[in-house]
């Protein structure tokens, strides 16, 4: 079921960041009384009653001159682009400015529903300037105050009014998404690995709008390719796209069982790319690293460039990585094997038995460094949970866990285990229950 999208638009310094983690419920946003700090788009899922929708947090436009606030319209003009739903926020203890006007304008010309939320309404006092903002013809209004959570559940109210139920999909069928840049070569490669050309292929950045699923049949095994888009160009100010295409990136990641970075062999690995990646290992996906674009028989540059991919993604020790030319249609036959040891690797149970005999030969073969006089003491060792595989320890202090520790007990588990291509995660609990 594809999730609706709500974005968050306003002038700098209204509170969007402040509403958009209390919607999220998390710290997500930076939050700052200086007007400009969001630059970025920030994405998250939110969870409300019996719906879930994809949220967006954008920047403040302001129309004076400023570095950042060109490359803050495309983020917005992007995020209203990909919007269902558009959450306009506006300060109520301010009279109406250019920038509200603009950003009005930009949002009627949208044609998006648009919900005009008045913040910072704390007192009387407070709505002084609230009606003055009904001159710029929206028909949705609600009263919230973000710092204080007040009209918070209102808002979602409003939002949700017109959503579908959300209903999990039963689909059993491994979902893996090509993710990456636009332009190295992820439509190129499904269609490599389908064997026809269904999607439309050009060299021209941006040509794939929009996350599109193909299904198809290995080992008579039906598989699931959602291959992931960047924005397709709509005049000067998509002219920077490279750097925008996250967002459907970051559905693409949400839906998916294993992620498939794409990197361009020719053109290198970009910051865009750690980007994405990193979200994909924050949300727990396994990972296969593919390189595109390499049609050279040449071990020691395929060695250098390995060092180099370990060196940039140092993040994702863990991940396979499989070169190949989607063009040539070499070593295609590699990439499913990678995917379903990932897949395999992070649904993966390990036997609390077998579990317990690692970690004890570990902790026997390099003891814990005291700290203080006490050292850490593991009792038992438990696998809690799947994709990722989730280890919990338990123990007599917490506390006493250095992380260099963590990471010799993570390797530890990865040489003993197949792990291949999923992040793990340890969890520490003390074995009183009052020190949990």
């Amino acid at each position: 079921m594809k999730l609706k999208t709500v974005a968050l638009v306003g002038k700098p310094n209204v509170g969007k960041s402040t509403l958009f983690n209390k919607l999220a419920k998390a710290k997500i946003s930076i939050i700052e009384d200086t007007p400009g700090v969001t630059r970025d788009r920030i994405y998250t899922e939110i969870d409300y009653k019996n719906y879930k929708f994809n949220l967006i947090d954008t920047g403040g436009i302001d129309t004076s001159e400023g570095v950042f606030n060109n490359l803050i319209e495309v983020q917005v003009s992007i995020a209203i682009m990909e919007a269902d739903v558009i959450v306009f926020v506006v300060d109520s203890k301010e009279s109406i400015s250019q920038n509200d006007k603009y950003l009005a304008d930009m949002l009627h010309k949208s044609g998006k529903r648009v919900i005009v939320a008045f913040n910072k309404i704390d007192n009387k006092e407070s709505e002084i300037h609230k009606y003055d903002y009904y001159e710029l013809g929206f028909s949705e209004y609600v009263d919230i105050s973000a710092e204080h959570s007040r009209g918070i559940t209102d808002l979602l109210d409003l939002i949700v009014e017109d959503f579908q139920p959300y209903e999990k999909e039963n689909d059993s069928r491994i979902k893996f998404s090509l993710i990456g840049r636009p332009n190295v070569g992820k439509s190129s490669l499904v269609n490599a690995l389908i064997g026809s050309d269904k999607l439309i292929v050009s060299n021209v950045a941006g040509t794939t709008r929009d996350a599109v699923d193909t299904v198809f049949k290995y080992n008579n095994e039906e598989y699931v390719i959602i291959d992931t888009a960047g924005i397709r160009k709509r005049g000067k100010i998509f002219e920077n796209i490279e750097k925008y295409s996250l967002l459907r990136s970051l559905k693409a990641i949400d839906r998916s069982d294993v992620c498939l970075l794409v990197i361009d062999y020719i053109d290198g690995i970009k910051e865009h790319d750690k980007h994405i990646l990193s979200y994909a290992l924050e949300k727990g996906k396994a990972i296969v690293i593919i390189v595109n674009k390499y049609d050279e028989n040449n071990e020691e540059k395929k060695k250098e460039f390995i060092k180099l991919i370990r060196s940039e993604f140092q993040f994702v020790p863990f991940a396979n990585i499989v070169f190949v030319s989607a063009l040539n249609k070499s070593r295609i036959n590699l990439i499913m094997p990678e995917v379903l040891k990932a897949y395999e690797s992070s649904n993966r149970r390990i036997p609390t038995s077998i579990l317990n005999e690692i970690i004890n030969e570990a902790y026997n073969l390099n003891l814990p460094p005291t700290y203080k006089g006490k050292r850490l003491k593991i009792y038992y060792v438990a696998c809690e949970d799947i994709k990722p595989p989730k280890f919990v320890f338990y123990v007599n202090n917490k506390n006493l866990v250095h992380f260099s520790y963590y990471r010799y007990l993570e390797n530890k588990l990865r040489e003993n285990m197949e792990l291949t291509g999923t992040p793990i995660i340890l969890k520490f609990k003390n074995r009183s229950k009052d020190d949990n």
